[in-house]
């Protein structure tokens, strides 16, 4: 079991933008790219226990960046509380949801987190943000908020707890408050192929149907993961639509003196997990970010992001938003690329 050295002071994701990766958080990303093209594919496998102290050692990856994640989470939900939202018949999924993440940290990280149970009487302690709360299990008096916002605000990544009806899945709560260019509150309610329906190429190649297949047989204690990745600008968690007047003139700011510091990969390891009571589905969207300087100190890692930059489809360069500054960070990767 490793143990986790949560950064203090607290690191910002706007503003000075002062989150940096330690050497040992670079050694551990995940970088998403096994080829030296890329194309949308379902790249599903099991999320089993990984390498100890990879980012897939547990089934909830919590990292340096703990507290810091965590205060931006309180700052976007201050400012847009609706970045959290569940429908009236996901109370049941909403109490799995917290039962998973807190069973899981507890489990994984005994020196940050402590939960204890009575029956239906729980206790829960989170120590690196100070929380000790008695409550009980399926009780949402007991509690200062909804079980599933109150655990999502202690937990790294954003999160949907979709319910599973009319052979489809519904994304019928969330907690997103580090989305790339997408909105959950336009999203919310929707069903899997209506959520996915701007992506490009994908349906043509039937990617999401696929998809939803493999993911309506998802098994209890049998999760899934794949992985999902764009560029941003500065290493800025939140890059919401409703945000974009704060981060999109961002994309004009590359330049081939700067790329290395502020281009960063964004990197999303999607994992799903089915619920025993509900029989919903937990969606996390774990973000990692990285520079393009820290990347590039992985020679392999280097040439091979060069190759897919190079190499990337029209479409998706200006799904990603990527198609401004693209010339400009390829020639600046083609210096890796021996």
């Amino acid at each position: 079991m490793t143990k986790v050295a949560i950064k203090d002071p607290i690191e910002t994701f706007r503003d000075d933008f002062t989150y940096t990766n330690s050497k040992e958080a670079i050694e551990r990303f995940p970088f998403p790219f096994p080829e030296d093209e890329y194309m949308y594919s379902v790249n599903m496998e099991m999320h089993d226990r990984g390498e100890v102290g990879s980012v897939y050692e547990n089934p909830f990856d919590v990292d340096e960046h703990y507290l810091s994640e965590m205060v931006e989470r309180g700052i976007v939900l201050e400012k847009d509380p609706n970045r959290f939202g569940t429908l009236d018949h996901m109370d049941l999924h909403n109490w799995d949801t917290l039962e998973l993440i807190m069973e899981s940290l507890a489990r994984d990280y005994p020196d940050h987190f402590s939960l204890t149970k009575d029956g239906d009487n729980w206790h829960w302690e989170n120590r690196p943000m100070g929380i000790k709360d008695s409550f009980v299990f399926g009780d949402k008096s007991t509690l200062p908020m909804d079980p599933f916002e109150y655990i999502g605000r202690q937990a790294q990544g954003d999160f949907v707890v979709m319910d599973q009806r009319d052979e489809t899945l519904w994304a019928d709560a969330s907690l997103i408050t580090c989305a790339a260019d997408w909105s959950i509150q336009f999203d919310l309610g929707m069903s899997f192929m209506e959520w996915h329906g701007p992506v490009p190429l994908a349906h043509e190649k039937g990617v999401f149907e696929r998809a939803l297949k493999y993911l309506l047989m998802v098994r209890l204690g049998q999760p899934v993961k794949r992985f999902n990745w764009t560029i941003t600008m500065n290493p800025r968690m939140d890059t919401a639509p409703e945000v974009y007047h704060e981060w999109g003139h961002e994309r004009a700011s590359v330049t081939p003196d700067n790329v290395g510091q502020v281009v960063h990969l964004r990197v999303e390891v999607q994992t799903l997990f089915r619920l025993p009571r509900s029989n919903g589905m937990l969606f996390g969207i774990r973000t990692y970010l990285i520079s393009m300087e820290d990347l590039c100190t992985n020679p392999a890692w280097a040439t091979r992001m060069h190759r897919v930059m190079k190499n990337l489809h029209p479409e998706i360069k200006d799904y990603k938003g990527i198609t401004r500054y693209h010339e400009t960070l390829t020639n600046w990767l083609s210096q890796f690329d021996k």
